[in-house]
Parts: structure tokens; C-alpha cells; sequence
């Protein structure tokens, strides 16, 4: 069951990934074209930035779940088999305490907690906290950069879930199917 919610998660990041890899192609013709005709959009060069930025964060995610993130495998490729399954395993236990750290540091970063208690006034929770995450804009698109910084969460969440499907179905199984 866990198994098959990151086979499904990781179905919704490629595809989203892979929506927001041709808006970023999109985009960059847009730009070049307007350059060229001397009209360019200034707030399209942020918008392909913070396209491709969601795409690298869901696209990694998605590879946690099908294990094809880049590793360098020399030692893996040296040991005997058995060596190597252990390896992968604690390969798996290292990306999955790194997904839970991740999630503790976005918890301390976005406070939804402190957020709740000032009644969701931004401006209170600013003064309360002196932590402007949710109240800084993005340079040129006008829209709070926390609609943007909500990828990190997203990541953790989605990179704990597939290390969590990974450590309860070794490589070894999941290569045979």
C-alpha cells in the first residue's frame, strides 16, 4: 500500500515536472522572441527560473521513488552482492532521515503552528516571530515568495514517502518486477 501512494505521488511529480519543463521551454521563446521584436516581458526570465526550480525539486523527488537519483557506485560495484544490497539499504535509511530533517526544518522555517496561534495575521506573526516568509514578494512577478518556497515542503514530504516505500521494498524486489 505505501509502496503503490509513492508509485501514484511519483506519477503526479513527473507529470508535473514535465509540465512545468516545456512552460520553462515556453517561456524562454517567449522571452527570445519578445527580446528580439525589443519588447521583452521583464517578469518572464523569474517565472522560467522559478519554473525550472519546481521542476529540478519534483523531478528528484520522483527519482527517490524510482531509484535512478546519480550515485557514484564504485564501491557498490567492488563489493560482492551481498555488500551491495546492504549498501543500497543504507542508502535508503540515509535518504529517509535526511527527508525527516527536511521536514523539521521546513516545520521551524514556515511555523504554521505560530501562524495559527496569531490567527493567521501575517503582520502579527511577523512581529511575533521576526520571520517574513510568508510577507516578502518575488522581485518582478508581485506574487510572496512563499508560494515558491512551498516546493521544499512539498519535496520532503514526497522524498519521505518514497525513502519510506523504498526501505519496506528493498532494490532487490523491486528490480525483478
Amino acid at each position: 500500500m505505501l509502496y503503490q501512494a509513492s508509485k501514484t505521488w511519483a506519477r503526479v511529480e513527473i507529470f508535473c515536472a514535465a509540465t512545468l519543463a516545456a512552460s520553462v521551454s515556453g517561456l524562454i521563446l517567449l522571452n527570445v522572441v519578445t527580446r528580439a521584436m525589443g519588447n521583452s516581458i521583464y517578469w518572464v526570465d523569474e517565472a522560467a527560473i522559478y519554473s525550472m526550480v519546481w521542476m529540478c525539486f519534483l523531478a528528484a523527488s520522483a527519482a527517490v521513488h524510482h531509484r535512478s537519483s546519480i550515485a557514484v557506485t564504485l564501491i557498490a560495484d567492488l563489493t560482492p552482492a551481498r555488500v551491495g544490497y546492504w549498501l543500497s539499504r543504507l542508502v535508503d535509511v540515509v535518504i529517509f532521515v535526511f527527508a525527516l530533517l527536511l521536514i523539521w526544518i521546513c516545520w521551524r522555517w514556515f511555523m504554521p503552528l505560530e501562524l495559527a496561534k496569531q490567527g493567521f495575521d501575517v503582520r502579527a506573526f511577523q512581529g511575533a516571530t521576526f520571520n517574513f516568509v510568508y510577507a516578502e514578494p518575488t522581485n518582478t512577478l508581485g506574487i510572496k515568495k512563499v508560494w515558491v518556497w512551498l516546493v521544499v515542503p512539498l519535496f520532503a514530504f514526497g522524498s519521505l514517502l518514497h525513502a519510506a516505500a523504498n526501505l519496506f521494498r528493498p532494490a532487490k524486489v523491486a528490480e525483478k518486477q
